[in-house]
């Protein structure tokens, strides 16, 4: 009876885990059995708000990606779907972006559709490999300076892109730099009408940007009921600026090719309709009369399969932590999600995807509850995919750059550069030069350098630690060299620390004075740090002058002790340092070893020197009774 009673509370047991685990990975299985109809009402309204903000930008992004329209449309729904069961944050929303239609344009312009799905694919196998390994954290080591540098750069190159498309120009370019000498030298084949346009819809969508921000009351007055509608309404045409500018422009367009004289306009052209075909990625393609196969598409990707995933991580953890009103973000579970969100989207022809910060902006002020909103938006994309493919074809070109220029001047994030200034100057190296390269050269070479400098300042104070050097005297007039190591011991630093030691001893201690090397900062050492150390001891020991080492921690203790035997002195007491400093080195060892194993660490050596304000009436109580406790 016993054991069943065991094996049943076991079973429970197992089973509470398994379900903890599972709400865990699958967050809906904890807030959908609170799922009630207000909530209904509001994730209805934010999905919907998202939906009419997410076609338009996907039409754009698809075509800044290099892919045709609909494949924006094709990123947008699955990514939304997917987020509602697996994703952690209410607010955010998983689709194409400016960022990651710029990057999937490096490694898949000139190249088939295949690319870009196969892209997806690989990025979200690799995300879902990272979140298995909890490598989540290597997103740490991209910082923010690096970060601003980036994004900022991302910015101006994804703006510069556009340009062609603002002007009615029809160039071929690749980079930064190239498209601006092919536009200035081409500004004479400007059509009025693309201009015109584009221009003017800067104008409007920059204007109903504001349209939001509006006070209709004055100071603490409470709006009346028109005036809470208005503001609504006001609201709803600001979020719904990108839509309704598309929406009139397309009309426009569609009046004039109708009309008999044809469009002015560079229109989009024809758009697939219909869902897209469901199946696996595509692992061989076909170029011309060759065929590829998955490891030479691969090749072809290069550190795209890296680079792609990683900034992407990067931006989708922002904006949980954004977005996170102080909770704290499960990084890893984020890291799963993109990861599914990416394989899934694969399968429904997908290009790489991420975090929106603008859509989740939208759906966070939508007053959204919960992941759900998801669903209403996959439904109104999937809706437009069915229904109105036949009308993206009188899209004009120059209201989607406009679109897409007014997206992405706002992530130049130019306002950081002064606290930054004021704050750590150095960090505006690795910003500057992140900026710079990511234009001139490329993102990824960019981001991969501006990492690079920034692991540079990180590991520096390891090779060349802060040393100070000090001449102290006790209350009895010994005098000795205080050497304080501002880091720990590792093998960057040993040369460095050992001739500055061993300087200091020669010119500070005219190679007499004992030399007392303080180990409150060392919190590790390596095998190579300590070889160099007991080459140090015997330096000194030659010159007859005495090496010791003040409060050191255990596991540093063990590691120069193995490199440096019995030469390696040191002491864990004020009480052990004043005895060593008066007696002679027999008597010294005798008492290290006796004692080493008592003592207690103090919080610093000069807690008990005169030249710290520490009493100096106890220290010679207590150096009086060590030196009689030694001659008895």
């Amino acid at each position: 009876m016993a054991v069943k009673q065991e094996d049943r509370w076991r079973n429970r047991k197992g089973a509470g885990c398994l379900m903890k685990m599972a709400k865990k990975r699958a967050p809906i299985l904890s807030w959908l059995p609170k799922y009630n109809s207000e909530k209904l009402l509001s994730d209805c309204i934010a999905g919907v708000t998202v939906g009419l903000t997410v076609i338009p930008q996907g039409l754009a992004y698809a075509t800044l990606a290099g892919l045709e329209p609909q494949y924006g449309l094709y990123s947008a729904f699955i990514g939304a779907m997917v987020y509602v069961v697996f994703g952690s944050c209410k607010d955010i929303t998983i689709g194409p972006t400016a960022l990651m239609a710029l990057m999937t344009n490096q490694y898949v312009k000139g190249r088939s559709v295949d690319f870009a799905v196969l892209l997806a694919f690989l990025s979200g196998c690799l995300q879902l490999l990272m979140a298995c390994l909890r490598l989540g954290v290597l997103v740490d080591f991209i910082s923010v300076p690096v970060t601003v540098g980036f994004t900022s750069a991302t910015s101006v190159i994804i703006a510069a892109s556009q340009l062609p498309s603002l002007l009615g120009l029809k160039l071929r370019s690749s980079g930064f730099l190239d498209t601006c000498t092919k536009v200035f030298w081409n500004i004479g084949q400007t059509r009025p009408w693309d201009a015109g346009m584009s221009i003017s819809c800067i104008a409007v969508l920059l204007l109903l940007r504001k349209l939001k921000d509006i006070r209709l009351t004055s100071g603490g007055e409470k709006p009346t009921k028109r005036q809470e509608v208005l503001a609504r309404i006001m609201w709803l045409v600001s979020t719904s600026r990108n839509a309704i500018v598309v929406i009139v422009c397309s009309v426009i367009a569609y009046k004039m090719e109708t009309s008999g004289s044809g469009s002015p306009f560079r229109l989009t052209g024809p758009v697939r309709s219909g869902l897209p075909e469901f199946s696996l990625p595509p692992f061989s393609t076909q170029v011309g009369n060759r065929t590829l196969s998955f490891l030479e598409m691969c090749s072809e990707l290069g550190s795209g399969i890296v680079l792609v995933p990683i900034i992407a991580v990067l931006g989708n953890v922002a904006i949980a932590k954004a977005f996170a009103s102080g909770d704290n973000i499960d990084a890893t579970q984020e890291l799963f999600t993109l990861g599914l969100c990416n394989v899934f989207g694969s399968f429904a022809s997908s290009m790489p995807v991420t975090g929106s910060f603008s859509r989740s902006a939208v759906n966070h002020a939508s007053g959204v509850k919960t992941p759900m909103g998801g669903i209403y938006t996959g439904v109104l994309i999937l809706s437009a995919l069915s229904l109105l493919t036949p009308y993206f074809y009188f899209i004009p070109k120059a209201s989607l750059a406009a679109v897409i220029i007014c997206a992405v001047i706002f992530m130049i994030e130019y306002e950081v550069v002064k606290p930054m200034w004021k704050s750590s100057k150095k960090d505006l190296v690795p910003t500057f030069v992140t900026f710079l390269v990511c234009l001139v050269v490329g993102v990824e070479y960019g981001i991969l350098v501006g990492v690079g400098i920034n692991l540079m300042f990180l590991l520096y104070p390891s090779a060349r630690p802060t040393i100070i050097v000090e001449k102290c005297v006790t209350d009895s007039g010994a005098e000795y060299l205080l050497v304080t190591p501002g880091n720990s011991l590792y093998f960057p630093a040993v040369d460095f620390i050992r001739q500055s030691v061993g300087r200091a001893a020669r010119r500070e201690g005219c190679s007499q004075l004992p030399v007392v090397i303080d180990c409150r900062f060392v919190l590790g050492a390596d095998f190579t740090a300590a070889k160099g150390i007991a080459a140090l001891i015997n330096e000194l020991n030659n010159r007859k002058q005495g090496l010791y080492f003040y409060n050191p921690r255990a596991d540093v203790v063990a590691v120069l002790r193995g490199a440096c035997g019995e030469d390696f002195q040191h002491v864990s007491t004020q009480e052990e340092l004043a005895y060593l400093l008066y007696s002679n080195p027999d008597k010294s060892r005798q008492l290290l070893e006796v004692k080493n194993e008592e003592s207690q660490p103090l919080t610093g050596l000069n807690s008990g020197l005169v030249r710290r304000s520490q009493s100096s009436h106890e220290l010679n109580e207590v150096t009086s009774t060590l030196l009689n406790a030694s001659v008895a």
